[in-house]
């Protein structure tokens, strides 16, 4: 049965750890983390991005999400990752998904606000849960682009303000992280983490964890830290294993045998971001 994110991530608040959240892309990429979920007993978020949809169509997710949901024995919530467009965040949760997050983070605070609180209204009708982010984060996701210029820092009182306005279920914060890869080692802000953590009671989630160096996703973590979204560091190995497969085999021509080297890669990757998160064994 596909689950909201909200039990899971306040299950992950009392206890200390993080839920990670896998972008995936396709049928292969959803066996691999759900899965590998099953085998190390850890709660499973599926997140996918409005390029995703585009590709695979949100009836298609819900229905492999629904046949993996059968065959794990640990909580597995299907979630839309940094929708802006709420016409199309209302037709998947029609459709059988029950968390969202709205990414209306480049608008002015009180636009921000009224976008979610509308976002809210609607999946709240349906038991299905509410991100939202506060602050931006620099980089690339998808088709979603923020300049280094533009990047901001998620301030604590308006975080305050935001989460009453607003009645979200989750708050992503930017603290430092990015979209993609670094150009260099990511300086994180945690003293802004705790404060924000003291001042909101909600789940926190940290997005752009690819690439950041596991010590510092266990501090944030530590810090308050209840949800991680990774998405690059899964994409790299899955590619690098299908192009060397290509490269011993150049006549290939059979997805299910030169898919699989990537879904092995991608399985090592899985395995790791669950240790770091903390969420091995909880079910």
């Amino acid at each position: 049965m596909i689950l909201s994110t909200r039990q899971m991530l306040l299950d992950a608040q009392a206890g200390h750890y993080a839920v990670p959240a896998f972008n995936i892309h396709n049928l292969e990429t959803l066996q691999v983390v759900a899965d590998t979920a099953s085998e190390m007993h850890s709660p499973l978020i599926i997140a996918v991005t409005p390029s995703t949809i585009d590709y695979a169509r949100d009836e298609y997710v819900v229905a492999m999400a629904n046949i993996a949901a059968k065959h794990t024995n640990t909580p597995i919530a299907i979630h839309l990752d940094h929708f802006e467009d709420i016409t199309r965040i209302k037709k998947s949760i029609d459709v059988g998904f029950k968390s969202a997050m709205i990414d209306a983070s480049k608008l002015p605070f009180e636009e921000n606000i009224a976008k979610t609180k509308e976002v809210v209204s609607y999946a709240h009708h349906y038991d299905a849960t509410v991100e939202a982010e506060l602050g931006k984060l620099v980089g690339v996701e998808d088709d979603l682009v923020v300049d280094d210029k533009d990047a901001a820092y998620t301030n604590p009182d308006d975080a305050v303000k935001f989460v009453k306005a607003t009645n979200i279920d989750s708050l992503a914060v930017a603290i430092g992280t990015a979209h993609g890869l670094y150009k260099g080692e990511p300086k994180l802000d945690f003293d802004r983490l705790i404060e924000i953590r003291k001042k909101v009671d909600i789940p926190l989630v940290l997005h752009g964890a690819s690439d950041v160096p596991d010590e510092l996703v266990k501090k944030a973590i530590k810090l308050g830290i209840c949800k991680v979204n990774v998405a690059t560091d899964l994409k790299i190995p899955f590619s690098n294993a299908v192009k060397k497969y290509f490269k011993e085999n150049p006549d290939a021509n059979d997805p299910r045998k030169y898919m699989t080297p990537g879904k092995q890669a991608m399985k090592e990757i899985v395995k790791h971001k669950i240790e770091v998160c903390g969420s091995l064994n909880r079910y």
